[in-house]
């Protein structure tokens, strides 16, 4: 078993680097992929950089030079449901773009029955057990995930609401499933709150990125236990 562990920016990837026994730096892509293992799973891990196209890159990378058979996304969102608040978690159950026209996915490649790219079942119910065994900050929510190339503050909140009802928006998750499906292999998300409608902006996101991502690794390297003790 090889884990692809995709953080979007540099300060999410930050808390994994500590505990990755790194056996190889490789660049590729203008990429930086560290390979090693965490709860004695091979992983490797790196920051894909912001947006859907970065993430892909690094994903697909990931597969055909790496082959990780799994892939986590760990790391930071903006909570778009009332009910979370800022260091919430959120483990995605399913994934759609909000900036994609719904038959591009299903008309075209790679013709999906639906929208909404399917978290692993199997990881979703190892999330469930690690959590439990976890005492972190926040509470912890599994459900739907969206992603598009905006940071969202205000403007566009609504509509996206309306259309999707998410737990959480992003800039990378959807593109990783998306790979993750058209190669047909595991795939989950793991994002923590950095920012909601109360508490909105960049700034809430700078100021609690670092901790957010934290949260998030932890809940990922439990869940690299549960897999380890399979």
């Amino acid at each position: 078993m090889k884990v692809g562990i995709v953080c979007a920016g540099d300060v999410e990837l930050e808390p994994f680097l500590p505990i990755l026994n790194v056996c190889k730096v490789t660049e590729r892509a203008m990429l930086r992929f560290y390979e090693g293992q965490v709860e004695g799973i091979k992983v490797v891990a790196l920051f894909s950089g912001v947006c859907k196209v970065n993430a892909a890159i690094a994903s697909q990378i990931l597969i055909d030079l790496f082959g990780v058979n799994m892939i986590i996304n760990s790391g930071t969102a903006g909570g778009m449901d009332p009910k979370l608040e800022i260091f919430d978690t959120v483990i995605s159950t399913e994934v759609c773009y909000h900036d994609v026209a719904a038959d591009i996915l299903t008309e075209f490649h790679p013709g999906m029955k639906s929208i909404f790219f399917q978290a692993d079942r199997e990881l979703i119910e190892l999330t469930k057990v690690a959590v439990k065994k976890l005492r972190q900050e926040g509470h912890v929510f599994w459900g739907r995930m969206v992603t598009g190339e905006s940071f969202i503050t205000d403007e566009g909140r609504q509509k996206i609401n309306s259309e999707f009802t998410p737990l959480t928006v992003d800039m990378e998750t959807a593109s990783i499933a998306h790979v993750c499906y058209v190669n047909s292999i595991p795939f989950i998300s793991i994002r923590c709150v950095t920012d909601t409608a109360a508490y909105s902006g960049i700034d809430n996101f700078e100021e609690n990125c670092a901790k957010a991502s934290m949260i998030a690794k932890d809940i990922t390297v439990a869940l690299l236990n549960e897999l380890g003790s399979k």
